[in-house]
């Protein structure tokens, strides 16, 4: 019968290889979190971006409408046919619209109603509840039905003249109400909202 040669190690040293291995997984580990947070922050700034650098409060605000609109015009040329590039836009649209009801919700609806307009932010705010309504009724209908393309219509004719009266009314009345350090400080408080959902 023979006998299995026995090696002898070292004192401690299989401890040791243990315990290198075990650090090199949480090394790994540890720097494949940095990574990942590195990558969010630079993601949540190039979504931002466009908004930080369109200038005040309220034209970053009118950018953002621009580009809401052209998600509609993307949705409004699909076809029934389209379904899966629907769902893809709708999603686009309702983080798009996400990232904007913080912004305006939780920075600037507030700024007007301190500034004496607190029935036309009530009033705002009241829209974007109808907002919400048409993004859950869009994504309770099935993306190819008939009735699709007319949600869509109403959904943008709405939200056209919610934005309509932020840009031609509401706003300038805010920003004319603000001294420039105030504006200022509302465009840095904006853009801190955004990058939370960006």
């Amino acid at each position: 019968m023979a006998t299995a040669a026995k090696t002898k190690t070292k004192p401690g040293t299989a401890s040791k290889a243990g315990e290198y291995a075990t650090g090199a997984v949480i090394g790994a580990a540890a720097a494949g979190i940095a990574v990942g947070l590195a990558a969010n922050v630079a993601r949540k700034l190039a979504v931002q971006a466009p908004t930080m650098l369109a200038g005040d409060w309220d034209e970053a605000l009118a950018a953002e409408h621009v580009a809401t609109l052209k998600i509609f015009d993307a949705l409004e040329a699909t076809t029934e046919k389209n379904t899966t590039k629907r769902g893809f836009l709708l999603m686009q649209l309702k983080h798009a619209l996400a990232k904007h009801d913080l912004q305006e919700g939780n920075i600037v609806y507030p700024a007007m109603r301190d500034a004496g307009d607190a029935e036309a932010a009530d009033q705002l705010t009241k829209d974007h509840g109808y907002v919400k309504q048409y993004l859950y009724d869009l994504s309770e209908m099935p993306n190819n039905s008939p009735g699709f393309p007319e949600k869509i219509r109403a959904f943008r004719a709405d939200i056209e003249k919610h934005m309509r009266e932020e840009e031609d009314v509401l706003f300038p009345r805010l920003k004319a109400k603000l001294s420039p350090e105030k504006n200022k400080e509302l465009t840095g408080q904006m853009n801190k909202e955004g990058l939370k959902i960006a």
